[in-house]
């Protein structure tokens, strides 16, 4: 009989057939592939046993799939691949029984699962295999009785859907879903046929098939739950032959012992039957919370009496207690001698999509039914007949999700469950919202001890990865932060990015490991594992260890994963950190780390600025800065030298005298801000004085060399700075040493140290402080090196007036301190400063100099007293006041220059006419009245008339300036609002436009005006030279005060304008003096004229000021509502609570 089948590739561009060999008696067969175009034949593979004609080309067209019979070698059939050119690529056997026959292969519509259907002694099997890592996993079967007949087919466009059906006429569509058995532990669980393969991930980032030890069971596993709590670790394992198996494992500490062991485990003892399990989770550590299925002949194949036991049929929620009759040795595996019973059952209406253990509560679980619907079932077992269902409309899906996990967060300090869901589109569903549309994988990681989920670990269909905040989704800032999880390609600066760009297409996140290892575990399309570490959860776990005082791990953090250690300080406030320095030191113990630490501290917060963006932190600086000032002893202000005063002074107290502890030490002096060089130097200084006295003291041995030390100091600071430090201390031989060693030519550095040596002692200590700019020093050192430098000491004070107070101290020679004082005396009129001038010339009874600096400043006052002092003659003191008097008319002092005239000059006329001028109408009048002139009194009623009337004129024309001004800015403004709402509605029809043309849009725009009627050119299209942009600036400046029709900052101008027409201090002032001055002579009338003249101008000015600042902050004008008349009624209706009103009399007010 002649057999043979046809298989075609997906592109049907080829297609193969097997056949027996004509001339073989020993059934072997061959495989050939056929073109189509040509018919021809494209290659031919060996002759080869093969059983029956299975044959199936995989849909990619990268494998052909057949069966080996291998009965004659004794062994169970090999399922083999070959390639379209006729040679075996790869092969797995089924691992079944030496009669079992393959009688079907298929592949999905993806090409990356392959079912067939095995027929084997007592029951029929539908299986399906997946490809990783070169490696092919049995990941389900499915048995049947013989009777069935089964078949399947794979649904051709949905690659995770197949159908069964049997002769008896029984249909089942199974829909699969990937999901990795990574708890929250990260022990690892993948599921190869009969074997769970375990793998700590903790430990150790192994692939599968890569594992640290694999549980045996009896037969194939469909479905696995682990129990995690503590060190406690338990797996159930739902089993092909509808059996159940439980395994303790030992203490996670003694895993490594398990290494490449293999561990036999027996079915539970059950009196009944537990149906087909298609959920399976853990409630506790003896309860297990199953989904099952009655009804079907698939169930137990194995014990036909049991399915549909007591007529069950559908799906049931069931509690499954476990008892083990075995004692657990906690470091041995526990396989054998459990018994399983069913202590409750539950009916179910609705189809489940998952079951996820509730974390907040004990013994509970949440249940999600088609459509997403979440009830949270407690059990029975762990309530002691309280158990029961609670619908959580809250906290359902919109739509089913397959993938559903459940997290214990923390908000505002309270505990509570939240429930993640990822459907089948992508969507990642939370609290009855979506938060992100393109989600392909998600987990949750915990920096804290307690499991407390504080991170969403979610990758896109983008393959970006993103780290979020569970507090960002519980107050609702996803939107803000994320940009719903889209990547904007125009995004430029990549500091500010919050998401991680997967660099392996399609990888998908199967897992996290927890607290400070702060990784996300993906897997790529291949199969193999990597981490990847997310910098906020990285500086999430450092701030965490932080928080806790646990120093050495974060510090261990930051240098693993190459953060800022400044992050060590600035978490909580830099002066925080200083009070736990010395315990810091202590925990870290290990001087080349803190080293480390020291040379990267810098004066920055970097939570505010390079980590702003990665993580909130409770930084604080209220009340640090006195606290840690009293504490410590140090200037506040600096954070580096601040924090390296505080590690040098734990050091000294912690941390056991060495050579290694003493260039840590150096090390705090060198960073500090500013380089504390001197101390350091000292501190060598005195390693070399004990080296060159050939000290026996034992405490020599806890030093460095002092060449060593010195090198490490030059290594840490500039060579300059150190040479310059040990010349600050005046030794010689030191400052020698350092120059060698910084490598420095001799004959640059010996011919400066030996003239320093021919100096007597102070003469050098001056002469190395002129050097290095220590003044103070310098006159000091001068000053005691006695008179015969007094010169010196003169031109060091000239060159540096800072020193004259100094000097005075240290100079005790009368003489000499009056020649200091007026030296400094002189440098003070220099500086202009005629006033401390002339009292330092004073003191030292130069009374000449000092007339000539009050005269310099205009204090009349002193140069008369002065002058007083010199006992000049009546008709000197007459013209000097004469002088005076002219000058400060001159400088426009004219009431200063009217006591002088009347004091010192006796002129009443000349006195009466410059108060007038500067206004002071109450002094004139009782000057006028005092001498008893007619003439005067009526010189003074006429000025003061002539003024009333001018101000009136000035007001009323100032009122239509007010008036017109404001009428200005109005018009201005609404044109400027139309010409913007067109230009916004022609720039939203433009939506080609990038960015970038936008912005250069909306910038060119801003320097528009009302009058605007042509285009402005850009700054991307025309360059200005500086020189061009200084000439225009000078411009501005030489027109400032000018308000140019259609000029960019027309509208502006005219608000400056209006406020600067407000009445002055000055002016309300000799408004008021005027006020009654006329009253006093007679001219009520004409007074409240002018103060009704006064007061509608102020009105009208700061109505105006006010309708401006009204309408500048909104693109919105009314006609009505800002309207000039009602800003003065309203203004007018505020003046009795004004106090820029109070110049005016209220025998004035108008009713």
């Amino acid at each position: 009989m002649f057999e043979s089948s046809v298989t075609w590739r997906g592109d049907g561009k080829y297609f193969a057939t097997i056949s027996e060999a004509s001339d073989s008696s020993l059934m072997l067969k061959r495989i050939k592939v056929w073109e189509r175009d040509s018919g021809a034949l494209h290659s031919t593979s060996d002759l080869k046993i093969f059983m029956g004609a299975v044959l199936e080309w995989m849909p990619s067209g990268a494998k052909i799939a057949a069966v080996y019979d291998r009965k004659v070698e004794n062994r169970c059939p090999d399922i083999v691949f070959y390639e379209k050119n006729g040679l075996v690529r790869s092969s797995f056997s089924i691992k079944e029984a030496v009669d079992a026959k393959v009688e079907s292969l298929k592949w999905n519509c993806s090409s990356d699962l392959l079912g067939s259907v095995v027929r084997c002694e007592k029951y029929d099997a539908v299986k399906v295999w997946f490809f990783s890592n070169n490696h092919w996993y049995l990941k389900h079967e499915i048995r049947y009785s013989r009777q069935d007949g089964v078949r399947f087919m794979w649904d051709p466009v949905k690659p995770l859907q197949f159908i069964c059906w049997t002769l008896g006429g029984q249909i089942t569509s199974y829909n699969f879903a990937w999901n990795s058995a990574v708890v929250e532990n990260s022990i690892a669980l993948a599921i190869d046929g009969s074997k769970i393969l375990v793998t700590p991930l903790s430990l150790s980032l192994m692939p599968p098939p890569l594992h640290l030890f694999s549980l045996k069971f009896p037969s194939a596993v469909r479905d696995l739950a682990l129990y995690s709590n503590n060190s406690k670790n338990s797996v159930a394992a739902f089993l092909s032959d509808g059996s159940l198996g439980v395994v303790e494992l030992p203490d996670p500490d003694t895993w490594e012992e398990l290494e490449e062991k293999e561990f036999g485990v027996e079915a539970s003892i059950s009196e009944t039957g537990f149906g087909s399990f298609v959920h399976l989770t853990w409630l506790d550590s003896h309860i297990l919370l199953a989904v099952s299925h009655y009804g079907f002949t698939q169930s137990n194949c194995a014990s036909r009496s049991s399915m549909g036991e007591d007529g069950l049929s559908g799906f049931y929620l069931q509690e499954i207690e476990l008892v083990c009759s075995e004692d657990h040795v906690p470091s041995l595996v526990t396989g054998s001698g459990w018994h399983a019973r069913i202590s409750h059952r539950n009916y179910l209406e609705g189809l489940v999509i998952g079951i996820a253990p509730n974390p907040a509560k004990k013994c509970s679980a949440f249940v999600q039914f088609d459509g997403g619907k979440i009830v949270e079932y407690a059990s029975i077992l762990g309530f002691a007949g309280t158990g029961g269902s609670t619908k959580h409309d809250d906290m359902s899906f919109s739509s089913s999700c397959p993938w559903m996990s459940a997290a214990q967060v923390s908000d505002s300090g309270l505990l509570k469950p939240l429930l993640f869901g990822l459907d089948d589109i992508g969507r990642l569903h939370f609290g009855g919202k979506v938060l992100c549309n393109n989600c392909s994988s998600f987990s949750l990681y915990s920096n804290l001890a307690d499991q407390v989920i504080t991170h969403l670990i979610l990758s896109t269909k983008q393959d970006f990865l993103f780290a979020v905040e569970i507090s960002d989704i519980l107050h609702g800032e996803l939107e803000l932060k994320y940009e719903n999880f889209v990547h904007s390609g125009n995004r430029r600066k990549e500091e500010n990015m919050n998401f991680i760009n997967i660099w392996e297409r399609g990888a998908k996140i199967i897992g996290v490991l927890h607290g400070d290892a702060a990784a996300v575990i993906v897997q790529t399309t291949r199969g193999n594992l990597e981490s990847i570490h997310p910098r906020k959860l990285v500086l999430a776990s450092i701030v965490n260890a932080l928080i806790q005082r646990r120093f050495r791990d974060a510090l261990l953090l930051v240098r693993q994963h190459r953060i800022d250690f400044n992050v060590i300080v600035d978490h909580c406030g830099w002066q925080t950190f200083i009070q736990s320095a010395s315990e810091f030191v202590k925990q870290v113990n290990n001087l080349s780390y803190i080293t480390e630490f020291i040379c990267s501290i810098k004066n920055e917060n970097i939570m505010e600025t390079l980590y702003k963006n990665y993580i909130s932190t409770p930084y604080q600086n209220g009340g640090g800065d006195v606290q840690a000032k009293e504490v410590m002893g140090f200037d506040a202000s600096c954070k580096v030298s601040a924090l390296l005063l505080a590690i040098r002074k734990a050091l000294e107290e912690q941390v056991s005298e060495s050579p290694a502890r003493e260039l840590c030490i150096l090390t705090t002096l060198a960073r500090s801000d500013p380089p504390a060089l001197e101390e350091a130097l000292e501190r060598i200084k005195v390693i070399r004085e004990m080296e060159l006295l050939g000290s026996s003291d034992p405490r020599r041995m806890s030093y460095p060399s002092a060449e060593e030390a010195l090198k490490h100091l030059l290594w840490l600071s500039d060579s300059d700075a150190v040479f310059e430090a040990a010349l600050g201390l005046y030794d010689l031989n030191l400052a020698a040493i350092v120059a060698l060693n910084s490598q420095r030519d001799p004959k640059e550095f010996l011919p400066y140290l030996q003239e320093l040596e021919r100096m007597p002692s102070l003469i050098m200590s001056y002469n190395i402080d002129l050097r290095l700019h220590r003044f103070e020093k310098a006159l000091r050192h001068i000053v005691s090196a006695g008179d015969a430098y007094y010169s010196d000491c003169m031109d060091l004070m000239n060159k540096n007036p800072q020193l004259f107070p100094l000097g005075l101290q240290l100079i005790t020679d009368p003489a000499k301190q009056k020649q200091a004082l007026e030296a400094w005396g002189d440098h003070l009129s220099d500086e202009k400063c005629f006033e401390d001038a002339a009292t330092t010339y004073l003191c030292c009874s130069s009374l000449k100099n000092a007339l000539k600096a009050y005269r310099a400043c205009g204090n009349w006052s002193g140069v008369l007293s002065v002058a007083g002092l010199l006992e000049m003659g009546k008709n000197e003191i007459m013209q000097l006041a004469h002088d005076l008097s002219e000058e400060l008319q001159a400088l426009g002092k004219p009431r200063e220059a009217a006591k002088i005239a009347l004091e010192y000059l006796g002129d009443v006329n000349s006195g009466i006419n410059l108060l007038i001028s500067g206004r002071d109408w109450e002094e004139a009048l009782r000057v006028a009245f005092m001498h008893s002139q007619e003439n005067l009194v009526l010189t003074v009623k006429n000025a003061a008339l002539d003024c009333a009337s001018t101000l009136i004129s000035e007001y009323k024309e100032g009122l239509e300036k007010v008036g017109k001004y404001l009428a200005r800015y109005l018009a201005v403004r609404q044109r400027r609002l139309l010409l913007a709402a067109k230009l916004q509605s022609e720039e939203r029809s433009m939506n080609d436009l990038d960015d970038d043309t936008v912005s250069e849009a909306s910038s060119n725009f801003s320097g528009m005006s009302a009058y605007t009627t042509g285009t402005r050119k850009g700054s991307a299209s025309s360059v200005t030279s500086s020189v061009t942009s200084k000439a225009r600036d000078m411009r501005r400046q030489r027109k400032r005060g000018k308000i140019r029709p259609g000029s960019a900052d027309e509208e502006l101008a005219l608000v400056e304008h209006l406020k600067g027409m407000s009445l002055t201090a000055g002016a309300k002032h000799e408004l008021r003096s005027l006020l009654v001055t006329l009253v006093m002579l007679g001219g009520e009338e004409i007074a409240r004229k002018l103060q009704f003249a006064g007061e509608n101008f102020q009105l009208s000015q700061m109505a105006a000021v006010k309708l401006t600042e009204d309408t500048i902050s909104t693109d919105i004008t009314s006609e009505q509502a800002h309207n000039l008349e009602q800003y003065v009624q309203k203004m007018r209706n505020e003046l009795p609570n004004l106090d820029s009103f109070s110049w005016r009399y209220k025998v004035f007010i108008s009713p």
